[in-house]
């Protein structure tokens, strides 16, 4: 069972870890350091958007629109902390 908990603690970390790219990915593009235009640049970021849009079009639909601002990656990035702590503190459920 302690693999079990290790198996979901890396799915944790690397959805964690998409979203982090995903967030500085999207900063580069707007402030136009990166060109979408570029055929890498622009699967890794389709790619990404296509990963991340599950997670985030349910929370888009509960945030209320806050102009140009997306808080959507937040909300999941702390859901996905939370989880991290709820499973860390119940790791004895794993054995």
């Amino acid at each position: 069972m302690q693999s079990l908990f290790q198996i979901l603690m890396l799915i944790l970390n690397i959805v964690w870890f998409f979203i982090i790219a995903q967030v500085i990915m999207s900063w580069l593009i707007n402030f136009q350091i990166l060109n979408t235009r570029q055929p890498l640049v622009a699967q890794i970021w389709f790619g990404l958007n296509r990963l991340l849009e599950p997670l985030y079009a349910p929370v888009r639909r509960i945030l209320p629109p806050m102009g140009g601002i997306d808080l959507a990656p937040l909300v999941v990035l702390i859901g996905v902390y939370a989880l991290q702590i709820i499973l860390q503190n119940n790791i004895g459920a794993f054995y």
